[in-house]
C-alpha cells in the first residue's frame, strides 16, 4: 500500500542525506537525468530518502540500483481525463497506465456524476484512494451540461462545494456551458466565483470560441482548454492566457494538428491529456508516454516533450514538488532506455519500484467497491416508437468526421418506404435512436447518421456523452429493440446485435459506464466487440466511443439527445425535416 501525499517532510534527515552525511535509502546509480528546468541531461546518482529525492550527484545508499546510463525523467501526468471512459474501476485504470510511466492524473468524474450525482462522485473519490497512481480531482461544473437532454441528476454548487476543501480537489472541471458564461447566467457564474474565492482552478471547454466571446470566457478566469482541433484555435486561446491541453483520446485525436504549438517559449503553457481513452487503447497503445513519443516523432525536442508531460501540468494545477527530478521533489520517476522511443522500463512511486518492463511489480485484483443503485431504467419499447413518418424529401443528418468528436450538419435525401423513412445502407445512412434510461420517461428520439458504416444489425451502448442515455445505431428496428433490451439485462454496457441475436456484449454494471471485472477481461471483450463490429460492416477504429459522442450536445455541429436533434451552433433543438429550402 502506498502512502498518501503528506505535508510532513523530514527536513533535517533530508538535509543530511542531500549533503552526503547520511546514506540514502535508495540510490539510482549512473543515471542520465532529464532536467525539465534547464533542458539539460545531467549525469549522476539520484539519492532517494523515503518518498523524496534528496539530491543528484555522487551518493552512497543502503540500497543501490545501477541504471548504467539509462535516462530518468519525472513520471508523467495526464492533465484532463474521465476515468470512466476507460470502462474500468480506478484501481484497474491504474494497472493500465502506471506501467506506461504515468504517476498522476487530473480526473473529472463528470460522466458518473451525470448518472448518479454526488453518489457517483463519492464512489470515484473513495475508489481512487491508495494504489500506485495519484488521483487528483476537478469537480464537475455542468451536471447536466445543457437543458437539451435528460440526465440522471442535477447538481448545483451547494452540492459539490463541501468537496472543494479536500486537498486532492484542484478546482472546477470543464465549464461546458460557455454561453452561460458569456451571457452571465447567475448559476454558472456563482460556481466560478465561489471556486475562485477558494483559490481553485477553472478548466475550460469552449470548442470554436473566438474573438470577443473568447475574451469574455477567458475574463471569467477560465484558464485551460482541451477542445482545440486546429493550430489556429490553439494559438488564439493561448494568446488569451489559456493553458492548452493537447488531447489524444480514442476518438478525438488532436496532437497532429495542435502539437506544433509546442516550442521552448510555449512549453510551460501546454499539457498532454487523453480526455477519453478506452482500456484496450491504454493497454496496447499506451497513455501519456504515447503522446510524448508521437510529439518527438513530429520533431519536438524530447526534453521539451517530457516537460509538457510533467512540470508544465504540475505547475498549471499548483501541484507542488511533483513533475521534476530535483531535490525535495517526490520520487515519482520513470526510467527510459532512450529519449526517442520513450520505452518505459521502470516506474517508481514515492521511491518504490511499482512497475517494470510493462508490468506491475505489485498486482492488484478486483477491488471491493461501495454498492451503487442500478441506473438503467427504460420504458416498455414498441416498434412504432422508432418509426419515422416522412414529412419531407430531405432531412438533417449527423455527419461523422474521422478522428474527431465534432460532426458535420448534412442535408440528405430521405429514403421512404410505405410512408416511413428507413436507413439507406447504400448511402451509409443508418438510424440513430436515443432512449432515456434514468427515469423510464417517454422521450425517445430518432435521427439519422452518416459515417458509421454498418450494413446490418445494430450497435448499442449505455455510454453516451454526457447524460449517458442509451444510444443505438441500427439498420432495422427489430435489432434496435433487441439491442436495447440487452442493455437492460446487463444493467448497462455495450452490445452488437444481428438478426435478433447478440453477437457480443460487455456488461458495464457500474452506472452503465464501468465494468466490475479486471482490465484484462475488459480488453478481451473490447477485442471481441470490435470483431463483431467488423462483421456488421463498420471499419471505424473505435466505433463505440465514436457512437457515444454522437449524443454530446456541447460539441458542434449536429448531435442528438433523447429530446431530439440539437443544432449545437445555435444551441437549440431542431426538427428532423426542418431543412433550408
Amino acid at each position: 500500500m502506498f502512502l498518501a501525499r503528506s505535508d510532513e517532510y523530514p527536513l533535517g534527515q533530508m538535509i543530511d542525506v542531500a549533503s552526503g552525511r547520511t546514506r540514502a535509502d535508495l540510490v539510482l546509480k549512473n543515471a542520465n537525468v532529464v532536467n525539465v528546468f534547464t533542458g539539460d541531461i545531467v549525469k549522476g546518482d539520484i539519492a532517494i530518502h523515503g518518498q523524496y529525492i534528496a539530491g543528484i550527484g555522487k551518493y552512497e545508499g543502503k540500497n543501490v540500483t545501477d541504471l548504467k546510463g539509462k535516462y530518468v525523467a519525472p513520471s508523467f501526468i495526464d492533465g484532463h481525463v474521465h476515468v470512466e471512459s476507460s470502462m474500468v474501476m480506478p484501481i484497474q485504470y491504474a494497472r493500465a497506465v502506471v506501467p506506461h510511466g504515468t504517476g498522476a492524473v487530473v480526473a473529472d468524474p463528470h460522466e458518473i456524476a451525470n448518472v448518479l450525482g454526488m453518489e457517483g462522485i463519492m464512489y470515484m473519490s473513495k475508489s481512487m484512494r491508495g494504489g500506485p497512481l495519484e488521483f487528483y480531482m476537478m469537480l464537475p461544473s455542468c451536471v447536466p451540461s445543457t437543458d437539451l437532454e435528460t440526465n440522471g441528476v442535477a447538481l448545483d454548487f451547494l452540492d459539490i462545494k463541501p468537496l472543494m476543501t479536500e486537498h486532492y480537489v484542484l478546482g472546477l472541471a470543464e465549464v461546458m456551458n460557455y454561453p452561460g458564461v458569456i451571457y452571465r447566467d447567475p448559476a454558472v457564474l456563482e460556481k466560478i466565483a465561489v471556486a475562485l474565492r477558494m483559490g481553485k482552478r477553472i478548466d475550460g471547454h469552449a470548442p470554436g470560441l473566438d474573438d470577443l466571446d473568447l475574451n469574455a470566457y477567458a475574463a471569467a478566469r477560465i484558464t485551460s482548454e482541451h477542445e482545440c482541433t486546429t493550430l489556429e484555435e490553439a494559438q488564439n486561446k493561448l494568446a488569451r492566457g489559456m493553458h492548452i491541453h493537447i488531447r489524444e483520446g480514442s476518438t478525438a485525436k488532436n496532437l497532429k494538428a495542435v502539437g506544433p504549438i509546442i516550442n521552448e517559449m510555449t512549453s510551460m503553457c501546454c499539457s498532454f491529456v487523453t480526455d477519453d481513452r478506452n482500456s484496450l487503447d491504454l493497454v496496447t497503445k499506451g497513455h501519456i508516454d504515447s503522446m510524448v513519443r508521437d510529439a518527438i516523432a513530429m520533431g519536438i525536442d524530447p526534453v521539451i516533450a517530457i516537460k509538457v508531460a510533467t512540470l508544465s501540468t504540475a505547475r498549471h494545477y499548483g501541484l507542488r514538488y511533483i513533475g521534476a527530478v530535483a531535490p525535495g521533489y517526490h520520487a515519482d520517476l520513470v526510467v527510459l532506455d532512450n529519449l526517442k522511443k520513450i520505452n518505459v522500463e521502470q516506474v517508481y512511486k514515492q521511491g518504490t519500484l511499482v512497475a517494470q518492463n510493462g508490468k506491475m511489480v505489485q498486482e492488484f485484483g478486483v477491488q471491493e467497491q461501495p454498492r451503487l443503485r442500478r441506473s438503467v431504467n427504460i420504458q416498455y419499447l414498441e416498434p412504432e416508437d422508432f418509426q419515422v413518418k416522412a414529412r419531407g424529401s430531405h432531412m438533417n443528418v449527423i455527419g461523422m468526421i474521422k478522428d474527431q468528436i465534432v460532426t458535420d450538419h448534412l442535408i440528405e435525401e430521405a429514403k421512404v418506404v410505405d410512408g416511413l423513412v428507413v436507413p439507406d445502407i447504400e448511402n451509409d445512412l443508418t438510424k440513430i435512436a436515443i432512449i432515456e434510461r434514468h427515469n423510464a420517461s417517454p422521450p425517445t428520439s430518432v435521427g439519422f447518421v452518416k459515417g458509421m458504416g454498418i450494413k446490418e444489425g445494430a450497435m448499442v451502448s449505455s455510454v453516451a456523452h454526457d447524460s449517458h442515455n442509451i444510444v443505438t445505431v441500427s439498420t432495422n428496428d427489430e435489432d434496435l429493440i433487441a439491442a436495447a433490451v440487452q442493455i437492460v439485462r446487463m444493467h448497462g454496457g455495450i452490445a452488437i446485435v444481428k438478426d435478433g441475436e447478440v453477437l457480443e456484449s460487455l456488461p458495464l454494471p457500474i452506472a452503465g459506464l464501468m465494468s466490475d471485472q479486471p482490465i484484462e477481461h475488459v480488453c478481451e471483450k473490447l477485442k471481441d466487440l470490435k470483431e463483431a463490429a467488423l462483421k456488421i460492416g463498420t471499419d471505424l477504429e473505435e466505433p463505440f466511443m465514436a457512437m457515444a459522442f454522437l449524443s454530446l450536445p456541447v460539441i458542434p455541429k449536429l448531435k442528438i439527445t433523447d429530446l431530439g436533434l440539437v443544432d449545437v451552433e445555435r444551441f437549440r433543438l431542431i426538427d428532423l425535416f426542418d431543412v433550408p429550402e
